[in-house]
């Protein structure tokens, strides 16, 4: 632990107090606290600002148990917050880097843990500054990220519920410091932060001080270009809403004609803007060739984090990695609504049903038939989604209902107009996908 002296609440800073005073606030606060300098400035920050108003205050210390000194962080956040009287919650967590580096899944652990601890109006404190902005820029840049990347670590933004605040990011970590000093704040060293083969501590021991000496106000042309690219960003966000406007076919698909006709940059710009959390991903002129050239035959695919985009018979779909979850095969119990997928399927009715005119929910197991029109032929399902493009994937995750052994329903593509004595108008299917579409018969 870094001892910063006798405790002196008065002494802290008015231009650190500042952005903290300015927030609107209508729920709880909520600080990371992870015990070193920058969030125990913060939570003492926050104790003074919020400590003795309307507002909830507690702290929130994500323990990752990646090293020794773990246990000591977790002294440390514990020892502050009850001489502080601020309530603090320990979550640990196990991290597995599948696919991502350790580093990565810890953040991404830790975000989870936040999110999932938000309500509409909380606001969560994070004690990034602006070393920490002048590193993720640097970073970012040598990376070869685009304009989105060069806009930095956000001031705001939604998280969960509720939303996350660095108020502390135009300040440095030498003020931090001095503020620490100052009012006699202890902290914990993190003995990793030393170690210059890791990508960030080598910019900020190596790179970032040789920079600032020979480029006074480093912090203020760095900040300078994160506006500038965030600016553009927006612009960007723009252009690509108006084209999705124009070429979408509900929320997850688009025509490949129109895609085809607008220029290289605009078709990388709205592809990367429906990506969303993939938007960093580099969509490089070989893939969109083979996106947007693809034979009839083929269904090329860019994957992302989240989503991938796909081709099918001359559109482009936004397709999720890890789909939701489709419901057991079951029996629909009136007035009961069924997460199905992307679907939500409620039977609705006026009385009760009996068991021979019991719904019942299931999927595709092959070989199911249905007669699309009152008094007309069998026709197989199988077939009839091909003729209506219904993309291969999605085929097996469309929630088919049966009342009694006749399909009924199938999605929200197709309601038979005769089922569940919709002329008496005693009950009827409502099935409503996710985003978009709906299929309701009465």
């Amino acid at each position: 632990m870094t001892p910063g002296g006798n405790h002196r609440p008065d002494a802290l800073f008015p231009e650190l107090l500042a952005p903290l005073k300015a927030l609107k606030v209508t729920g709880r606060i909520r600080v990371a606290l992870s015990g070193g300098l920058d969030s125990m400035v913060l939570l003492h920050l926050a104790h003074r600002v919020f400590g003795r108003g309307a507002c909830l205050l507690s702290a929130i210390h994500v323990n990752h148990q990646l090293q020794p000194a773990a246990k000591d962080f977790v002294s440390v956040s514990t020892a502050a917050c009850q001489a502080l009287g601020i309530p603090l919650e320990v979550v640990p967590v196990r991290i597995g880097a599948v696919g991502n580096s350790l580093e990565t899944a810890a953040r991404d652990a830790r975000y989870q843990v936040f999110a999932e601890r938000l309500a509409a109006g909380d606001v969560l404190l994070m004690a990034h500054h602006g070393d920490d902005q002048m590193e993720t820029l640097l970073f970012r840049f040598l990376r070869g990220t685009g304009i989105r990347g060069l806009g930095g670590i956000p001031a705001e933004r939604p998280l969960g519920k509720g939303r996350l605040v660095r108020p502390l990011l135009r300040v440095s970590r030498e003020c931090l410091r001095r503020q620490a000093l100052a009012a006699g704040i202890c902290w914990q060293e993190d003995p990793t932060n030393e170690i210059t083969d890791v990508d960030r501590n080598f910019l900020r021991h190596r790179v970032i001080p040789v920079l600032a000496e020979r480029w006074p106000g480093l912090d203020q042309r760095l900040e300078a270009t994160a506006r500038a690219s965030r600016e553009a960003q927006e612009l960007a966000d723009m252009l690509a809403s108006m084209h999705f406007e124009m070429l979408a076919e509900g929320p997850h698909r688009l025509r490949v004609k129109g895609l085809a006709e607008l220029p290289l940059s605009a078709q990388r710009n709205l592809l990367r803007w429906w990506l969303g959390d993939d938007a960093g991903r580099r969509l490089s002129d070989q893939a969109l060739s083979d996106l947007l050239k693809a034979g009839p035959d083929a269904m090329p695919e860019i994957p992302g984090r989240r989503f991938a985009l796909r081709r099918f018979r001359g559109h482009i779909y936004r397709v999720a990695l890890t789909p939701q979850p489709v419901a057991p095969d079951q029996v629909l119990v009136p007035g009961q609504s069924v997460r199905d997928g992307d679907f939500v399927v409620r039977l609705r009715a006026g009385q009760a049903v009996s068991e021979g005119e019991q719904y019942t929910l299931t999927h595709r197991r092959g070989g199911e038939r249905f007669r699309v029109r009152a008094g007309g032929p069998s026709r197989p399902l199988k077939k009839w989604l091909q003729e209506q493009g219904v993309p291969p994937w999605e085929r097996q995750h469309l929630p088919l209902i049966f009342r009694g052994d006749e399909l009924v329903a199938v999605g929200d593509l197709w309601l038979s107009p005769e089922s569940g004595g919709a002329a008496e108008g005693d009950r009827w299917l409502d099935i409503r996908r996710g985003e978009g579409g709906t299929c309701n018969s009465k």
